[in-house]
């Protein structure tokens, strides 16, 4: 990509961030939860899992959807639409944005999601066979689709521009971020609210995941059992959420005063082409993205300050990616932090990306970055994955990696506003 392509490209900002998790039902105390180190990983409540071999998850407590809207809304709508649109308010809200019939057709939705209205079509599945087609809701077809969050968004808010989701499993948070932030560099849309959302933790989700031999059973220590890069970890854990972020075109966004937080400067995006949940043993599908997103940004690796990592806490992934950074980064890759959010937050599959690009853009904020609890013996010695504690640290660029199964990568950086 040429140098005056990118630069006849329309400029694009983050201008709020909405965020429902495991830590934090909103994004400060999110990001408080993560500079505390703290774990949403426990027990899981919302079912019986006694049965399962797998028995914690990163659920969402104490979450009351009447905060955000009627009843009637969302009595309708699965688990994972209510957490995107209880933060997309949250990040209407944060950005100070009016959506007026003037913006209305130039401002556009896009939700990634994993797993989709997982709940919804469970639910579904047992009233047709134990009631009959007669109890099953005429909302049903709406409810159970994925891109149900996407248009409960746009009706919330009155956007009449694009609307829709995107799924690449584990990466679809970043994958609409990145596919947003081009429909505004390339004039599609002015403003688009983006991001991810998943409530997977269910009875069917969790036990095709311990079929999988992909989680980690340390039911006994829930806050220690997602580790990423550490040699005991033992699989990933389970979680869900979301995170939504208010994609602005720079002018327009400075012209109205509105607090921009961070510019979405590269976005890059592959497949791995190699099995059905394992990722490349040589993490090219991962390097690929990575380069692609460098690329596009049109910065030099050595520019990046901080990376935050897919870092899931299975063997294969952590591996793969540390090697994929290395491969990249180079020398750099060793002399910068390198740390996974998912060591608290579990792991949000769809919403995974979209938020822990918002924990770069605090990162970016603050001049500190999160740490990866748990990571007691690294794997990679040579890789500064901040252990424990968070640490001071000037942030300008920062990288956010998401990569899923069926060999989803995606990639996005973003950097402070230099207007």
């Amino acid at each position: 990509m040429s140098a005056e392509y990118r630069a006849h490209r329309r400029r694009v900002v983050v201008t709020g961030c909405g965020v429902i998790s495991p830590v934090g039902l909103n994004a400060a105390d999110f990001w408080q939860s993560l500079l505390a180190g703290r774990s949403g990983v426990a027990p899981i409540e919302s079912f019986d899992a006694t049965e399962l071999p797998t028995r914690i998850a990163g659920e969402i407590r104490g979450f009351d959807p009447e905060r955000f809207m009627p009843k009637r809304v969302h009595r309708r709508i699965d688990p994972f639409a209510r957490y995107a649109l209880a933060a997309a308010i949250e990040a209407v809200e944060a950005a100070k944005l009016t959506i007026d019939d003037e913006l209305a057709p130039r401002a556009g939705v896009l939700i990634g999601s994993g797993y989709g209205a997982s709940q919804t079509q469970t639910h579904v599945s047992l009233t047709l066979e134990h009631k009959g087609h007669r109890a099953v809701g005429p909302f049903t077809a709406a409810a159970s689709a994925i891109d149900n969050a996407a248009g409960e968004v746009a009706l919330r808010f009155g956007i009449m521009g694009s609307s829709g989701a995107i799924s690449t499993a584990c990466a679809s948070g970043t994958s609409s971020v990145g596919e947003a932030m081009r429909w505004i560099q390339h004039g599609y849309a002015d403003v688009v609210l983006a991001g991810g959302a998943d409530a997977s933790v269910t009875g069917s989700d969790i036990a095709s995941a311990c079929s999988a031999r992909a989680l980690s059973r340390r039911n006994d220590e829930p806050e220690k059992a997602s580790r990423p890069f550490d040699n005991e970890r033992s699989g990933f854990v389970m979680a869900e959420g979301a995170g939504m972020l208010v994609l602005e075109e720079a002018e327009r966004a400075m012209r109205r005063g509105a607090p921009i937080l961070a510019e979405l400067i590269g976005y890059g995006a592959s497949s791995d082409a190699h099995h059905p949940t394992a990722p490349h043993p040589e993490g090219l599908g991962a390097e690929l993205a990575i380069k692609g997103a460098l690329t596009d940004a049109g910065i030099d690796p050595s520019t990046v300050d901080y990376v935050n990592a897919h870092g899931t806490s299975t063997k294969l992934n952590d591996r793969t990616e540390s090697l994929a950074i290395r491969k990249v980064l180079g020398e750099h890759a060793t002399r910068i932090p390198i740390s996974s959010t998912k060591s608290m937050t579990g792991h949000m599959i769809g919403a995974a990306g979209s938020v822990e690009l918002i924990a770069c853009i605090h990162a970016i904020r603050d001049g500190v970055v999160p740490p990866t609890i748990n990571c007691d013996d690294p794997e990679d010695t040579g890789l500064d994955y901040v252990p424990h504690r968070p640490r001071e640290h000037r942030v300008e660029v920062a990288m956010s990696n998401s990569f899923g199964f069926a060999g989803h990568n995606a990639v996005a950086l973003v950097r402070s506003w230099r207007p």
